[in-house]
């Protein structure tokens, strides 16, 4: 592997007894298992051979809370990037399970008109930019050593099928970006590829909900 890589771990399991879409709200949290999740996370990247030089977070709380053990066991401090931040959608706050789920009210679906875009939120084009743009300025930044960049599942994935080069149309619920997982790339030259997948929290995730974003 290179000098310098870049991982984009996810946050741990929120604390959301309603099971809803949660999103950019403000005030969802980790739950106690997702502290677990992110101690987890926090772990496999202090117990590599590797140094990491930067630590980067978004801003929503859930994310600053799985960066925190990771910048405790590195003596880093958190850098907030708004590039990196869950996408927008228009049913934060509705039900994501159960009989009232908003997707399978019938008023919602002229939401739901353009999966390809998605017409609910944010596009992935606009997604992939953002995240592409904050991994090539932080990389740029540093000269020797690692980043760690604590994101979203969605951001996360769009990031992942940009670099492969696939389309970036897809089903939310079928994306390989398991909590407090670690999808690690590197730069060469101009060109990224995605060089490993880790989840180190695994065996945490069979009992944990996620159902908070699209």
């Amino acid at each position: 592997m290179s000098d310098k890589l870049l991982h984009l771990v996810r946050h741990g399991e929120v604390h959301n007894p309603d099971r809803v879409l949660y999103g950019r709200l403000p005030g969802y949290r980790l739950s106690e298992l997702g502290h677990r999740m992110a101690e987890a996370a926090a772990l496999e990247i202090a117990g590599s051979d590797r140094v990491v030089a930067k630590l980067v977070a978004s801003p929503l709380q859930r994310t600053q809370e799985s960066a925190r053990p990771v910048a405790a066991a590195l003596g880093l401090e958190i850098v907030t990037d708004e590039r990196i931040i869950e996408p927008t959608n228009r049913f934060e706050g509705l039900p994501n399970t159960g009989p009232e789920a908003a997707f399978k009210q019938a008023r919602n679906w002229p939401k739901l008109w353009n999966p390809l875009r998605p017409s609910w939120g944010e596009p992935y084009r606009q997604i992939a930019g953002r995240v592409r743009e904050a991994m090539d300025e932080h990389w740029d930044s540093v000269r020797d050593g690692d980043i760690v960049m604590v994101s979203h599942q969605a951001p996360i994935w769009i990031a992942h099928l940009d670099i492969a080069g696939r389309s970036l149309a897809h089903n939310p619920a079928k994306r390989r970006c398991a909590l407090s997982s670690i999808t690690t790339f590197e730069r060469r030259g101009e060109r990224w590829f995605e060089v490993d997948y880790r989840e180190p929290a695994a065996d945490l995730v069979e009992d944990s909900v996620d159902v908070g974003a699209v």
